[in-house]
């Protein structure tokens, strides 16, 4: 009884780490998707697995669809066909009675072909059903549900796929605005570093400003250090010498430290001015619109159409007039590599949006800074008064 006991002791001494170890790595590797790197990593890996779903539960349901609507037509022109030649009698076609039969004919015919298009049928003559659903066109539809930008082009027609879009929202958007915030912030504090290493210099007056403060700041700090120096008078042991020499170096560190937080303050409370994040949100669109422009030349887009869908989709607005993809869905072996372009548009708009949320918080910190130098303004001047 004695060793059974001394074995089950050691059997949960053994276990008791194993289990440790496994909590530790789990911690880890939720901290690690839910940090910056990993928030990116899972955001596209999400809409990854988002198109592989929605094309696996919705391209079933477009071959049906392409299908019914190939044979219908081929049915509605053998009854044209039969309809001319049965009111074709002594090589004198008797038009009223023939145009009142093609106009019945031509109205269920465009009833079927009305129901078929909103089920989803483009009038193509793909019987495969791969040209709304294929890898491209269910990326574009994850990404737009987990945006909110919503197009409308393309959406779920079957029950599966309903249910599904309704979960993948439900946990997309919540990951997405995560994404927003998490990058958004780290854009803005890189941003801030670029632009006071390399944008400001010594001659700019805010900058000039802040430095002359600063100055002023050390110099109180001297006279002050000095007076209460000259008001302890002279030391006349050599006690008061060793603590006169550790107060000066004591200020000195104390100065050194000073300049170095200054430093750094001026770094993390600089301001970005409003022109700027505008000048960075018009350049970011003005250069995706010119790569839309010369990849949808041929679908009849201008540069001022590309613009305007730059702008609708990256403000989330989605309007769906206009929305690339008549020449991503081609035929034979470009249809890869336009699909390929289609997924760095993708990407363009993921970075896009996180761009437009780092100028948000920009601007924001740049409004809320002037705000506060107009009321410090304003109690000093009534001070004065």
């Amino acid at each position: 009884m004695e060793r059974r006991r001394s074995v089950r002791r050691l059997g949960r001494r053994y276990r008791r780490p194993w289990l440790k170890k496994c909590k530790e790595y789990i911690r880890n590797f939720i901290a690690f998707l839910f940090s910056n790197v990993g928030i990116i990593g899972l955001v596209i890996g999400y809409t990854i697995a988002g198109s592989f779903i929605f094309q696996y539960l919705e391209s079933g349901e477009q071959i049906e669809v392409h299908a019914n609507a190939l044979g219908n037509r081929t049915l509605y022109a053998r009854r044209l066909w039969n309809l001319t030649m049965d009111l074709n009698y002594n090589v004198q076609l008797l038009e009223k009675e023939y145009r009142a039969a093609v106009a019945e004919e031509l109205i269920t015919f465009q009833k079927i072909f009305v129901n078929l298009t909103r089920k989803g049928f483009d009038g193509s003559d793909d019987l495969c059903g791969k040209k709304s659903w294929s890898f491209a066109g269910a990326f574009l539809f994850s990404l737009t549900v987990i945006t909110t930008i919503g197009y409308g082009n393309i959406w779920p027609r079957t029950p599966n796929g309903k249910i599904a879009s309704i979960v993948y929202a439900i946990i997309g958007m919540p990951l997405f605005l995560l994404y927003l915030s998490n990058i958004g912030d780290v854009m803005a504090r890189s941003f801030k570093w670029i632009y006071a290493n390399l944008c400001l210099c010594r001659w700019c007056p805010g900058v000039a400003e802040r430095r002359a403060e600063r100055q002023m700041r050390r110099d109180q700090q001297k006279r002050d250090g000095s007076e209460f120096s000259n008001s302890s008078g002279s030391p006349s042991s050599i006690e008061n010498i060793e603590m006169d020499m550790t107060g000066r170096r004591e200020s000195v560190t104390s100065d050194a430290n000073t300049i170095n937080t200054d430093e750094s303050d001026d770094v993390q409370n600089i301001t970005v001015p409003i022109l700027v994040c505008l000048m960075i949100m018009v350049g970011y669109i003005c250069g995706g619109a010119t790569l839309f422009y010369q990849w949808e030349r041929d679908s009849g887009w201008t540069f001022l159409d590309a613009s305007y869908f730059c702008f609708i989709s990256l403000s989330t607005i989605g309007f769906g007039d206009f929305v690339p993809g008549d020449k991503i869905y081609g035929h034979g072996k470009i249809e890869e590599i336009l699909e390929l372009k289609f997924v760095f548009c993708s990407m363009y708009l993921m970075l896009g949006m996180a761009l437009i949320a780092m100028c948000f918080n920009l601007m924001q910190e740049e409004v809320i800074h002037k705000i506060r130098t107009t009321t410090r303004t304003i109690k000093y001047i009534f001070r004065c008064r």
